[in-house]
């Protein structure tokens, strides 16, 4: 009856160590901070310069007469009309071809996107 007891108190001992293990110490992995967190970007003051740089620079970008798929992003109306298109090539790394944005100027794009893309 001892061995019995001592036996199931290990036992007990060993199956509370180990659910205690893989619970961690903080339960489950915290979600990444958002990078739009307590942001605010504008269009003219902060999207319009990024992509008059970077992606409207010639007709074989996103230029005036561009015929590339997404054609011109040389406005406000027009960068709206594609502003999921925008956020889905930028974030997969499919644009710009060159690589060029930082990833600052990345977040200010989709953060401006993910508030609406408002005109101000």
């Amino acid at each position: 009856m001892k061995k019995e007891l001592i036996f199931i108190a290990t036992l007990i001992s060993i199956i509370f160590c180990i659910n205690s293990c893989s619970k961690g110490s903080g339960g489950s992995n915290p979600a990444p901070a958002d990078p739009c967190l307590g942001l605010s970007f504008k269009f003219a003051a902060d999207v319009q310069p990024i992509v008059n740089t970077t992606c409207a620079i010639s007709s074989n970008c996103h230029a005036a007469g561009s015929t590339n798929r997404g054609g011109p992003l040389t406005d406000y109306n027009k960068i709206f009309v594609k502003r999921s298109d925008i956020k889905f090539q930028i974030e997969a790394g499919l644009m710009p071809q060159s690589g060029s944005l930082s990833v600052d100027q990345k977040n200010k794009i989709i953060c401006w996107i993910n508030s609406g893309a408002p005109s101000n």
